[in-house]
């Protein structure tokens, strides 16, 4: 069954946890005022510009924001939480993952990597080291033809920024593309990519509440590469794929007597 086919423009939906603006208002309202969604989401409206049509789509809404009208328009998803991944229902965890399977594309930012989508989609447990204390950190391209980096300085630099470190326990990634070092020393794989079924997702780390690290133009770049690396193929139909039964073999009778003499002519010329 064809549910839905890629659109021209993009449709992309940026999601956002939109917590941190109530729960630590006068500080986020300084960094973001209108939320980190709206800021992820102008800056990919910029600069992919007649591209994209982009929306947002927050926790507090129905649904989160994410009912099978919206994700079946969706091609391109990003998502980023931290204090509520507990918040968000399994029934729509389920149905982003089926979209994801189905040929939807994911970039999970920063603390998402907690999030109840990735780790699903992962099957690992996503932990790692945190320190926050106003690091600096380079972000090191280690894959420059990869079209995330795209346009992208080596390095690019963040000053104020958590820290995140190794070990990050996820599968080995099908692209590592950027690994970032920080004032203490510590190293991190922060910019990965994988395929599950026929979607694409990417993970990125820079990205923490505290910082106007969304407001980076360099990061803004690397998310804006990522929404179109991770777009579905023009043919993609988003089928899903299904067990199908099979009632009768593709090779007739008439197949396995025309091979039989052939093989045993064979078999009796290696005695």
């Amino acid at each position: 069954m064809r549910e839905s086919t890629v659109s021209s423009p993009l449709n992309v939906t940026v999601w956002g946890e939109n917590l941190h603006e109530f729960h630590d208002a006068e500080h986020m309202a300084a960094l973001y005022p209108d939320g980190m969604h709206a800021t992820i989401a102008e800056a990919i409206s910029s600069l992919l510009g007649e591209r994209v049509n982009v929306r947002t789509a927050t926790l507090d809404q129905p649904e989160h924001g994410l009912s099978d009208e919206v994700l079946a328009s969706t091609d391109v998803l990003t998502w980023w939480g931290h204090m509520g991944h507990d918040k968000v229902d399994d029934a729509v965890v389920r149905k982003v993952h089926d979209r994801v399977l189905a040929g939807m594309g994911l970039i999970v930012l920063h603390s998402a990597h907690f999030s109840k989508i990735f780790k699903a989609l992962m099957g690992t447990t996503c932990s790692l080291q945190w320190r926050d204390s106003n690091d600096t950190e380079l972000v090191w391209t280690v894959k420059p033809d990869h079209p995330i980096a795209d346009g992208v300085p080596h390095p690019i630099r963040i000053e104020g920024q958590e820290m995140y470190g190794e070990l990050f326990d996820i599968p080995e990634p099908d692209e590592l593309v950027f690994i970032s070092s920080f004032t203490g020393g510590e190293v991190f794989r922060s910019g990965c990519t994988w395929r599950r079924g026929k979607g694409k997702v990417f993970y990125f780390s820079p990205g923490d509440q505290g910082y106007p690290v969304y407001h980076h133009p360099d990061v803004q770049r690397v998310i804006a590469n990522g929404v179109l690396w991770a777009a579905p193929s023009p043919r993609a139909t988003f089928e899903r794929p299904d067990v199908v039964s099979q009632p009768a073999p593709r090779f007739s009778a008439d197949d396995f007597a025309r091979v039989a003499p052939g093989m045993q002519a064979g078999q009796e010329g290696h005695r």
